[in-house]
């Protein structure tokens, strides 16, 4: 539908009613005063109505310029307020990222991240998620996120991925194991043992499912929990063992025992493939490949 006005009109008639004269308003618009008067006859045509009266010496606004009056400043405003949002998103001053990781990333990797990014710009919102690596990657496709930490892996082709970590994962055990005081630990020895393994959905979990086919051995699940700290609660008590991202094990009670041949897990941060990214999301994506090496 077309408009019977722009903004430039309604901005000029404002100015003419506010200051009560096509002099006045010409002075104040800096334009000419034709320029005005032009734009205003233009506007009345337009609209089918007359919105001052024009007295020898002065103008006043009829009932319908009036009304006019009313509704021009709400847009104008509104106008105003859409111009200053855009100028704020293009100045990353304003904005939204939604980041989804899994629980080993969010809790031991993420947070500096997440920080330094923050203080760069404060305006920017940041929501994190946390879930299995293949919930993210359906949150993604379905775009309840912007951008999500997954596994690199044949599976997620469909993902625009940039690298982001590569970490060893080992085996976690408590001080006085049998495996406590190895370098290294076969793949088969640890599916000997009771295990505490995150639920299906993890990388954690799949990386155990897949030694065990590999291995064509049945894993001795004792406890299934998503909560680091419970886990290792566990392990501590000598109620199973796990296998963890190597930073994740820093307490004194808990041994890190490096898997034989060492095994590591490769993270990309991703997106949906064709995906348009926000400014906000681009400079997340390009603050994050800047700050990796700081994992």
């Amino acid at each position: 539908m077309s408009l019977p006005f722009d903004l430039r009109a309604l901005r000029y008639f404002l100015a003419v009613a506010e200051h009560g004269g096509f002099t006045r308003a010409a002075r104040e618009l800096h334009v000419a005063q034709s320029a005005v008067s032009q734009t205003i006859a233009g506007l009345e045509a337009r609209l089918e109505l007359t919105l001052f009266h024009r007295h020898e010496r002065r103008i006043s606004l009829t009932p319908e310029g009036e009304l006019l009056r009313v509704q021009a400043r709400e847009l104008i405003e509104h106008a105003e307020g859409v111009g200053l949002a855009m100028r704020e998103v293009h100045g990353l001053v304003k904005g939204e990222v939604r980041i989804g990781t899994p629980s080993m990333l969010g809790s031991y990797y993420f947070p500096p991240l997440l920080m330094g990014f923050k203080a760069r710009h404060p305006g920017i919102r940041l929501t994190v998620v946390e879930a299995g690596t293949r919930r993210l990657q359906e949150m993604i496709a379905t775009g309840d996120l912007d951008l999500g930490v997954i596994t690199s892996d044949a599976s997620n082709q469909q993902f625009e991925r940039r690298p982001l970590l590569r970490e060893e994962m080992v085996v976690c055990v408590p001080l006085g194991h049998r495996f406590a005081g190895r370098t290294a630990v076969d793949a088969a020895e640890v599916f000997e043992e009771p295990l505490v393994l995150f639920q299906d959905g993890y990388f954690h979990r799949e990386f155990v499912d897949r030694l065990a086919e590999e291995l064509r051995l049945e894993p001795k699940i004792a406890f299934q929990s998503n909560l680091i700290p419970l886990t290792k609660a566990i392990v501590r008590q000598g109620f199973g063992i796990t296998t963890f991202l190597r930073r994740v094990i820093s307490e004194d009670d808990l041994v890190a025992v490096p898997l034989s041949p060492p095994a590591y897990l490769d993270l990309s941060l991703a997106w949906g493939k064709g995906a348009y990214l926000s400014r906000a999301e681009s400079a997340f994506v390009d603050f994050v490949m800047a700050h990796r090496e700081h994992l």
